[in-house]
């Protein structure tokens, strides 16, 4: 099996998704789907993950955060949709938080399906914590709830500061590797079979212009997302993605104009427009006729915070248009008005 972030990006007899393959027998493509808006999910989905599950259903997993509604913070929001467009809130990841680590936020779960289960890693950490952690849950339902297996490593452990931000990578021969980082370079390790230790040497593949690291694979390549500036100031947020591509999956990994990402800041894609700021850390998917889609949270520069300085981060989409060998988002901005949908086989 490979993850290829939300698939392979080619259509065949079937669609290679986040962490499995979802088949379909039509002759031909399915169509477009309905018109939408951005946000598609709102008031906070920050920091998402998304799979397609063996139910057939879209899932997207966020950090923790106060919703402004009275309920307190949730623990990892799953949202749920059919069409990538309308999300349904399902509920949260963890009946009873992780408590492994004395205090910090669960932080930019990632979602994986592997060995016949979903495995949640996650970031737990506070503001300026000197050893964040990354730790992984697993559940046999991709709603949940998922039980925690504990710390994957911490900062201090592993050499790396403020280690948050994982996503599990797996190779076509099964082989499993977590990419993390933030601000102290983008680092990779081999993890073990079961999916709950790590094995062998770390490497770097991007500089500390970084965190938020999401590696796919098309055609020849393989494709790093990161996020870059200042992710939670409101209106005032600076976020954007730049990419990075590599024949290899450990790097090194290149800008569109040749310059390494331990040396570069990459090649910026997705940067705040007129009505959106602050866009960024984001995953990808595949809609059923082989379309990649971004998925990410951005600021409605109408509506940027909840109560007294919490940055507010809904959940957005856009599509991905691949030129020359290259991902790009149309204009270099969040989506605004009207948009075709992702086709999605019912």
């Amino acid at each position: 099996m490979k993850k290829l972030l939300a698939g392979a990006g080619v259509l065949a007899a079937a669609a290679v998704i986040a962490g499995g393959i979802y088949a379909f027998t039509n002759d031909s493509a399915p169509s477009a789907g309905p018109d939408y808006e951005n946000p598609v999910f709102e008031p906070v989905i920050a920091d998402p993950s998304v799979i397609r599950g063996e139910d057939g259903y879209f899932y997207a997993y966020g950090t923790e955060d106060n919703w402004g509604d009275g309920m307190g913070s949730r623990v990892v929001p799953i949202v749920r949709s059919q069409n990538l467009t309308d999300w349904d809130y399902v509920g949260e990841a963890f009946q009873t938080k992780p408590d492994w680590k004395e205090d910090g936020g669960i932080w930019a779960p990632d979602i994986v399906y592997f060995n016949d289960q979903y495995y949640l890693y996650y970031s737990q950490s506070t503001w300026g914590d000197p050893n964040p952690a990354i730790g992984v849950a697993v559940a046999d339902d991709p709603a949940g709830p998922f039980d925690d297996q504990g710390k994957l490593f911490d900062s201090e452990e592993i050499g790396v500061p403020n280690s948050i931000d994982p996503q599990l990578f797996i190779k076509e021969d099964g082989t499993p590797y977590l990419f993390w980082g933030s601000w102290y370079g983008i680092w990779g390790i081999e993890i073990s079979d079961d999916g709950l230790d790590y094995v062998g040497e770390k490497f770097q593949i991007a500089g500390t212009d970084f965190e938020a690291p999401y590696i796919i694979e098309r055609d020849d390549y393989f494709y790093f997302f990161g996020s870059k500036g200042s992710c939670c100031e409101g209106q005032f947020s600076e976020y954007r993605v730049a990419v990075g591509r590599s024949e290899s999956f450990d790097g090194p990994y290149l800008d569109k104009d040749g310059n390494e990402l331990n040396d570069s800041s990459g090649t910026v894609i997705l940067s705040g427009g007129e009505g959106f700021a602050g866009p960024g850390h984001n995953a990808v998917i595949t809609d059923d006729a082989g379309q990649d889609w971004m998925i990410y949270h951005a600021i409605d520069k109408e509506t940027p915070w909840i109560g007294s300085g919490v940055t507010r981060r809904p959940l957005m989409l856009d599509r991905i248009i691949w030129e020359d060998g290259w991902p790009q988002i149309e204009g270099g901005v969040p989506g605004e008005g009207s948009q075709e949908g992702p086709a999605i086989e019912q």
